[in-house]
């Protein structure tokens, strides 16, 4: 198990923001960072300091992606003419992990990437085990057949906490999603403002 999965709390605190919107954040009860100087007055942030933050709440929303295979995906959106930071976004959430977690069939983005490793999720018929994969448009994710009634992804369906998207068709029957189209900044449902702009300035520097 990620080391990443019984810290992913810690992410919350340290940026200031119940970044997934969950309602065991412990933001909820504490709005401060964590560690003995937590609740201490902060000054001005640089800009630096601002692009800095984008991005790591940007990497840390996805699992806290590393520092490579985010800035891998940074150079592919600025590759092609157009937004880089919607082409980001829409690479983010192309993710195999990113849209089993999205259609709702685990409740975390850190067990959404556990559940595509461990061999549970096919696409297109075909058994993949890369978190990172990316999906076309068109493409049809579903639960493994033996995997279906695992208690934790039965829960996640029910959630409430949450809605999956309109760039996604999820059938909880028969666990089986179609990712219908790369979505825009607008139309990913963050809890909190992302600013990939911000994390465009920060690698463009």
């Amino acid at each position: 198990m990620s080391k990443r999965h019984n810290a992913k709390y810690k992410i919350d605190r340290r940026l200031g923001e119940n970044i997934w919107g969950r309602p065991k954040s412990p933001l909820n009860a504490r709005a401060y960072g964590p560690g003995q100087h937590g609740q201490r007055r902060k000054g001005k942030t640089s800009d630096y300091g601002l692009q800095l933050r984008a991005k790591q709440k940007l990497k840390g929303y996805y699992g806290s992606i590393t520092e490579k295979a985010f800035k891998r995906l940074y150079t592919e959106a600025a590759r092609v003419k157009g937004d880089t930071g919607e082409r980001l976004i829409g690479l983010l959430e192309s993710r195999l992990d990113a849209i089993v977690y999205r259609a709702k069939f685990v409740a975390t983005v850190f067990a959404a990437r556990q559940f595509v490793s461990h061999g549970h999720v096919l696409v297109n018929g075909k058994r993949v085990t890369i978190p990172s994969y990316q999906v076309q448009a068109g493409d049809k994710i579903e639960v493994r057949e033996r995997s279906r009634q695992l208690a934790f992804v039965l829960e996640a369906t029910q959630l409430a906490e949450r809605e999956v998207p309109d760039y996604i068709e999820a059938d909880h029957g028969k666990m089986t999603a179609t990712f219908v189209r790369v979505p825009a900044l607008s139309d990913v449902p963050y809890p909190v403002q992302m600013e990939p702009n911000l994390v465009v300035e920060f690698y463009s520097r």
